[in-house]
């Protein structure tokens, strides 16, 4: 039976109520007791990190795609909103109450930076909702406001700083580099990195130097100054943390300024994601970097060698004509690890859908992610490599890998603070 609801219509000024007929089975529910689960996604989507947030959405939207064309999660379709996060943390924060409150969204995922992972955190016990981090890598995220504070919601998909200091333990047994400098992100990400770095180096080789640090805050288009202060105290090695077109401009500078010619090694944070490889591709294929560009990041396209990564990537390739990214793989990942938990806990109540990520070990593209309870971060394992052309592939790639397990290199509760500052 057709249903007949009230609404206000404005005819030349005056308000009026008329009938509106509910379409027939627009409010049919499904059996979690839903017309359908509202996924709000949120991705840098402007300014020179945009293509993070693409490849957030296109992530997201293939994973709905695909679980709604299986036939949904326990017959119940997703259904997705992305919204430009802009590296505000106060927009972040209001686009997350926007997408609960107003859209009715069920989970939340992203987002790209820390400042706006660490202001939405302790907005979520009010939403009642779980937010799977695909991006934000500031360790404070679960060490803190998990393990510490207690904030249930948080559920990180994506390794945090500690792959960055995969850093230390490719460079440790190369005593010919000793003397360390940084060109860092302006905010948590790059102060985190930084100072993560030092104290897995200092463990390994009591002889390293930290010679300076540059800072350059977001949208930063001229590095040069940045540059020129770190070189002049004579580094062995830099490491750096601007990130997307700002990595691709930093790195495409430094090589203006000769700086592959004085340096043993240069290690790019993020440098293994698809925007920044497509982006030096070119100087790779020409060796300007010499073989002394190192990175890594939170997944890179090829590896793990497995069919079931192989088959991502095709997937990937075929809907959007690029190869995925980190962001991509996180949060197509975050979605289907909800789905696996939604189907355990048979509900979309967040108690329930949090209890049955307890133990949760899952296959994913980036090989297996198991549910760490302490602080809620699934591990796995990404290995870090020089960066390097190789004729099978479009871009330049990670090659020379070295794998490092990751119970070696992440941090283990009870954690003990590094600083998130200059």
């Amino acid at each position: 039976m057709k249903r007949r609801r009230w609404i206000l219509a404005g005819v030349s000024g005056l308000a009026l109520l008329v009938p509106f007929v509910t379409p027939p089975g627009a409010d049919a529910q499904c059996a979690l007791g839903v017309p359908v689960i509202r996924v709000g996604v949120q991705g840098s989507s402007s300014g020179a990190h945009a293509d993070y947030g693409r490849q957030i959405q296109m992530g997201a939207t293939m994973a709905v795609e695909e679980i709604n064309a299986a036939g949904g999660v326990l017959g119940c379709k997703l259904e997705m909103k992305f919204v430009d996060e802009e590296l505000k943390p106060a927009s972040a924060v209001k686009n997350a109450r926007y997408l609960v409150t107003e859209w009715g969204a069920h989970f939340l995922v992203g987002v790209d930076s820390s400042g706006s992972a660490m202001a939405i955190g302790p907005v979520l016990p009010e939403l009642k909702r779980i937010h799977f981090f695909t991006h934000a890598a500031t360790h404070r995220l679960t060490e803190e406001l998990v393990a510490q504070k207690g904030i249930q919601e948080i559920v990180r998909v994506s390794v945090p700083v500690y792959q960055e200091s995969l850093a230390a333990w490719v460079f440790k047994d190369r005593p010919e580099i000793k003397r360390f400098a940084t060109i860092g992100a302006d905010y948590e990400y790059g102060y985190s990195t930084w100072n993560l770095f030092k104290e897995t180096m200092k463990k390994f080789r009591p002889d390293a130097e930290f010679v300076a640090a540059a800072w350059a805050p977001f949208w930063t288009m001229d590095f040069s100054p940045h540059i020129a202060a770190v070189m002049a105290q004579k580094p062995d090695a830099i490491i750096a943390t601007p990130w997307a077109g700002e990595a691709v401009m930093l790195l495409r500078q430094a090589l203006l300024q000769g700086v592959f010619d004085k340096i043993q090694v240069w290690f790019q944070g993020m440098g293994g994601s698809v925007d920044v490889l497509e982006g030096i591709t070119r100087e790779v294929q020409q060796d300007k970097f010499k073989g002394k560009l190192w990175a890594t990041a939170r997944y890179i396209h090829n590896w793990p060698d497995t069919p079931e990564n192989k088959a991502f990537n095709e997937r990937f390739d075929k809907r959007w004509g690029r190869l995925p990214n980190y962001s991509a793989e996180t949060t197509y990942s975050a979605i289907y690890i909800a789905k696996a938990a939604v189907e355990k806990a048979k509900s979309l109540e967040t108690p329930k859908v949090l209890e049955a990520l307890k133990g949760m070990q899952i296959q994913t593209p980036a090989g297996l992610r198991v549910f760490r309870e302490e602080d809620h971060q699934f591990v796995y394992n990404v290995p870090a490599g020089r960066v390097v052309w190789d004729p099978k592939y479009p871009i330049a790639v990670l090659g020379d890998l070295k794998v490092v397990p990751a119970k070696d290199y992440y941090r283990y509760p009870p954690f003990t603070p590094v600083a998130a500052t200059k």
